[in-house]
């Protein structure tokens, strides 16, 4: 069962970002991220918020786009993204499932 709700250290675990970044993301690209807060004032990322976290690390990280430009991406069209950003999630866990039959060979 998916979670609700993700913490922010949650979500650079997912991201393999620092809570720096997941924070500095979440503040530059207000338009796209809203996270909840709980009464702590923690923000509480949906698995949609994380989606699109995924997309700007893929397009700042991987393909070197800069945050303006990233956001601008975001606006235009997200749906090319989101898919390579989907077709990279499978074929990482494919590598993993390959990994670990190789282990268990």
């Amino acid at each position: 069962m998916e979670k609700l709700f993700y913490s922010i250290g949650e979500v650079a675990s997912i991201l393999g970002e620092s809570t720096s970044a997941v924070r500095f993301w979440t503040n530059y690209f207000q338009k796209f991220l809203k996270p909840r807060r709980n009464a702590k004032g923690n923000r509480k990322y949906t698995a949609e918020e994380i989606e699109i976290l995924k997309q700007i690390h893929f397009m700042v990280k991987d393909q070197g786009f800069t945050l303006e430009g990233a956001a601008k991406k975001l606006q235009e069209d997200s749906s090319k993204v989101e898919s390579r950003v989907k077709a990279l999630d499978t074929l990482k866990e494919i590598r993993s499932q390959l990994e670990e039959v190789y282990r268990s060979l």
